[in-house]
């Protein structure tokens, strides 16, 4: 069974280079139900926009832990 973990992302543009120059390989945050998630910051780059990565995203992962799949979420 798969597990969802919904969680609030706000990274800049300058913030993001630090993740493609290799400083940084993995995104570290809270999902909404207070959970600590971690996942690999090329997991990001279907999302990112000039001004970087905003918004409320679902991750999906399998019950190995092996990421399935990142989607926005509509802002309400």
């Amino acid at each position: 069974m798969n597990q969802r973990v919904v969680l609030d992302i706000y990274l800049s543009a300058a913030e993001l280079q630090r993740y493609y120059s290799g400083d940084a390989r993995m995104v570290q945050g809270r999902a909404l139900d207070g959970r600590s998630v971690r996942f690999p910051a090329n997991l990001l780059r279907p999302m990112v926009t000039r001004e970087g990565v905003n918004g409320r995203f679902v991750i999906e992962f399998d019950a190995q832990g092996k990421f399935q799949s990142i989607a926005r979420l509509p802002r309400v």
